[in-house]
């Protein structure tokens, strides 16, 4: 009978199977530790430069935030959007879910309130008017959540103490409405919806009956529907914000998002895109439900769009 070689047997197998399984585990493990605690605190800027404005205008400085889902106590962010002050905008765009706690919204303000000089318009999210609640975050991976809240089981949030705030800063809110603002010699016309993910979106259109065509028109929605960006495309507008999606929140490497929660394709649910000839700018926002504190390969972010000649 020959022997077996050094190495080879049982138990050699064995302690092979062992190590790689631990080794799986510990890089499961850190990538877990990574998607809860680093990947969510590390806040980007991005920056967009796009060609709307007639002939000879100056740029237009666009800050856009999103889906800052505040709990109190989140010192890093604050810092970060704190931050964001020094950039000097001319105009602020929020598109929405701006809490997940019932008591956050004078932590929000805080967050906010380096912010509130600049000019300002808003638009509610589902996560303004209906708090999270623990359900299992799988379900994502194979339906869209659309309406969930709306079913009178979740908790209200304090949307109009929010909404009030925003307005006594001198932010104006865009719900459902059409509304024509000068920001920064810049004439503006504004249309947006309320939250398209809540089936609460009725398209005002763009204002009417001006003596003179604005310079730019700006939609701006929550949620990136399909339906809601065919209509601002089909109302000419010039360029549209929105967020809702997380940039798919986790992703694969590189950022590949897997869901939009939204009926938009994954491969297009983040960044600049283009709808209809409309560019379409999507925020991967700056927080998460409270309830799946999650992020991989989809840092929060800001985006400041400068809008050119």
């Amino acid at each position: 009978m020959t022997a077996p070689s050094p190495g080879t047997g049982p138990a050699p197998v064995a302690r092979t199977l062992a190590a790689t399984g631990a080794g799986l585990f510990a890089a499961g493990a850190a990538t877990v530790a990574w998607a809860t605690l680093g990947e969510r605190r590390r806040f980007q800027l991005r920056q967009e430069t796009v060609r709307v404005l007639p002939a000879g205008s100056r740029p237009l400085r666009i800050l856009h935030l999103s889906d800052l889902h505040t709990v109190p106590g989140q010192e890093a962010k604050k810092r970060f959007v704190h931050s964001l002050a020094a950039l000097e905008p001319d105009l602020v765009v929020d598109t929405g879910d701006n809490l997940s706690h019932p008591h956050a919204v004078p932590y929000l303000l805080e967050i906010l309130e380096p912010l509130f000089r600049f000019p300002g318009v808003y638009v509610p999210g589902s996560n303004c008017y209906f708090a999270p609640q623990p359900k299992n975050p799988t379900r994502y991976l194979w339906r869209t959540t659309a309406g969930e809240k709306s079913s009178g089981e979740a908790p209200r949030l304090p949307t109009e103490q929010m909404h009030r705030a925003f307005e006594s800063h001198g932010w104006q809110g865009l719900v459902n409405r059409a509304l024509r603002l000068e920001v920064a010699g810049t004439v503006v016309d504004f249309s947006g919806v309320d939250d398209p993910h809540l089936n609460y979106d009725r398209h005002p259109g763009f204002p009417e009956g001006q003596p003179t065509p604005a310079d730019v028109r700006i939609g701006v929605a929550h949620a990136p529907y399909l339906r809601t960006l065919d209509r601002f495309a089909a109302d000419r507008a010039d360029i549209v914000f929105a967020g809702h999606t997380h940039g798919g929140q986790v992703c694969l490497p590189g950022g590949r998002a897997l869901v939009s929660n939204c009926d938009l394709d994954p491969a297009i649910c983040k960044g600049l895109i283009d709808h209809r000839g409309v560019p379409v700018n999507i925020s991967q926002g700056l927080g998460e439900s409270r309830f799946a504190p999650v992020r991989l390969f989809c840092p929060p972010q800001a985006v400041l769009v400068t809008l050119t000649d």
